[in-house]
Parts: structure tokens; C-alpha cells; sequence
């Protein structure tokens, strides 16, 4: 263990300046990594009391014990369906509509940390390249001055230490990006499931409402002619 320790740190330091950005990055990458994990937990974004009632409901029926549900919960399934449910006298057009900025409220807020993991895949390459660069500057700028077969191994050597940010930047770029991609696609496919639910809890809701508000108002040639007063 002491060994591995030493080895890492040995591996740090002979990297140069650079390291410590990326020493920065890394930190940031693995928090970012577990609070996407306990934030994104599907249980915690699509709890699973909230998808069954919804599946209960049958259509044209109550849904006040739904919302007494939903008003006690902070999950994004839940914020979509109050929204839903606290317009449920707006027009059905209306309410998808509102019911629309919400998902996009919501899918933004669970979206949130993964910029930083899209952010840090795109420069730990970078800054390991810019410290390498900058390594191999120094090391070439003295070989010139003298030569030999000591000056050779010196500068493989060098050259060896550079690559140090190179492989530092990549070790923290790959799992970065792994993570971005898993995520990215939990986040959609739980948007997904949560657009299924909110439709079908729409769609029982307005059952048997939707062909009054659509009913044309009855024309003058079927409305009943006035009775006429007998002629004397």
C-alpha cells in the first residue's frame, strides 16, 4: 500500500504544474459522478407509489387522492402530475401545454450536473496536452547544449515525465465521458416513461370530456321551430 502510494505521488509531481487542474478535475468528475448517482435513482425520480395510482385511476374517475400524493412528494414525476392536476379545468390543449413546461423544468433540473462531466471530458485532454507541450519545451531546449550518451537517457527520460499529464488528462476524460453517455441516457428514457404516465393520467382525467368541449353548438335548422299561436 505504501509502495502504491509512493508511486502515485512520484507520478504526480514529476508530471509538473499541470497536474493539479487536473488533480481539479478529477475531484470534480467523481463528485459530480456520485451526486448524478443518488440524484438520478429512478425510484427517486419516478416513485414507484405515484406510477401505481396512476395505473389505478380508472378513466373519468377522482384523482384527489393522487394529488394529496403527489402535493407530499418532491420528485420530478411528481411536480409534472400536480401541474397536470391543478388544471384540470384549462382546456385539454391548454393543460398539455403547461404540462409541457414543467417536463422541460424538470428535465433541465436533471440535467443539471451533467454539463460538468461534459465539460471535463472536452478539456482534461487538453490541459494533459498543454502539459506535455510544455514539458517537452523545456526538455528540448536543453538538449542542444551538450551531448552524450547521458544527455540521451536525461532527455528520454523527460520526455517519459511529459507524457505523465497525457495519460493523467486521459484516465480522467474516459471514465468522465462513460459516465456523461449513462447518465445521459437514464435521464431520457426516464423522460420517456414519465411522458407515458402523464398521457395516460391526462387521458382518463378528460374521459368523456373531450366530446362535449368538441360538440358544435346545434345550427338553427335543427333547433326546434317556436309554436305558433292558434289563428282565430
Amino acid at each position: 500500500m505504501t509502495e502504491t502510494l509512493h508511486t502515485m505521488v512520484t507520478f504526480f509531481t514529476k508530471g509538473g504544474l499541470f497536474m493539479w487542474p487536473l488533480l481539479l478535475c478529477s475531484i470534480v468528475t467523481v463528485t459530480t459522478i456520485v451526486l448524478a448517482t443518488l440524484t438520478l435513482r429512478e425510484k427517486k425520480v419516478l416513485p414507484l407509489v405515484i406510477e401505481s395510482e396512476i395505473e389505478r385511476l380508472t378513466p373519468g374517475g377522482s384523482a384527489e387522492r393522487l394529488l394529496r400524493i403527489v402535493n407530499e412528494d418532491k420528485s420530478s414525476l411528481a411536480g409534472v402530475v400536480r401541474t397536470a392536476l391543478q388544471h384540470l379545468r384549462w382546456p385539454r390543449a391548454e393543460n398539455i401545454e403547461s404540462v409541457q413546461t414543467r417536463a422541460r423544468r424538470e428535465l433541465v433540473r436533471l440535467e443539471r450536473g451533467l454539463i460538468v462531466l461534459e465539460v471535463v471530458t472536452g478539456i482534461a485532454p487538453l490541459i494533459g496536452l498543454i502539459g506535455t507541450v510544455s514539458g517537452l519545451v523545456q526538455v528540448f531546449s536543453g538538449l542542444g547544449l551538450s551531448s552524450g550518451a547521458s544527455d540521451t537517457k536525461a532527455v528520454a527520460l523527460g520526455i517519459s515525465m511529459a507524457l505523465n499529464c497525457t495519460i493523467f488528462g486521459l484516465s480522467i476524460a474516459v471514465p468522465a465521458l462513460i459516465a456523461f453517455s449513462y447518465f445521459s441516457k437514464k435521464v431520457e428514457v426516464m423522460s420517456v416513461e414519465m411522458e407515458s404516465l402523464v398521457s395516460d393520467l391526462i387521458a382518463k382525467c378528460y374521459f368523456g370530456r373531450i366530446a362535449r368541449e368538441e360538440m358544435p353548438p346545434p345550427s338553427r335548422s335543427t333547433m326546434p321551430a317556436p309554436a305558433r299561436a292558434p289563428v282565430a
